[in-house]
């Protein structure tokens, strides 16, 4: 494993080819980013997701090159504060061409998974993501081992193949 700058890490979210899928699996986040807007959401503040234009930008240009986005959000029900906050975030992401969906945490219990969220681009390199106890992001790790990227690839469609798209999610 490789550590990298969040830059580095930027630059791939942005670079890659064919396809990027994306598992998360905490509870909650701490983003810098986020923060402020989760406030403004939990103060009944309407929220006109400028911050938000860059990323969806972003997006639709890879769903117009054919490249395929997919992240799968594995939830503890009912949702955290933030998960409720995000579901509503998640609606210019998805009208942008990101195709998410959310897994009830009780359905992977069975399942093996990598301990810490990942992007899996082009199925050729693993970036995972680690967090503090806070939620905010501390490193970003990569990797372009093939035993870890089948890993992550089988992980990822197991937990798709699960998953409820996202306009059929209702959270509890």
């Amino acid at each position: 494993m490789e550590e990298i700058s969040e830059d580095a890490f930027d630059d791939l979210l942005t670079q890659f080819k064919h396809s990027s899928v994306h598992l998360e699996t905490r509870d909650a986040y701490g983003t810098e980013v986020e923060l402020p807007h989760m406030a403004k959401w939990k103060r009944g503040e309407p929220d006109d997701f400028e911050w938000l234009q860059e990323w969806c930008t972003e997006l639709g240009e890879h769903v117009a090159a054919g490249r395929t986005v997919r992240r799968v959000k594995i939830v503890s029900e009912p949702l955290s504060d933030y998960q409720r906050w995000v579901y509503n975030v998640f609606t210019p992401i998805v009208a942008a061409g990101e195709d998410i969906r959310w897994l009830p945490r009780r359905q992977v219990s069975t399942l093996l998974i990598p301990g810490n969220d990942y992007y899996l681009l082009d199925a050729e390199r693993a970036v995972f993501l680690h967090y503090a106890g806070s939620g905010l992001n501390t490193a970003f790790t990569t990797t372009t081992d093939p035993a870890v990227i089948a890993m992550c690839r089988d992980a990822f469609e197991q937990v798709w193949s699960l998953a409820i798209p996202h306009s059929e999610y209702k959270p509890e």
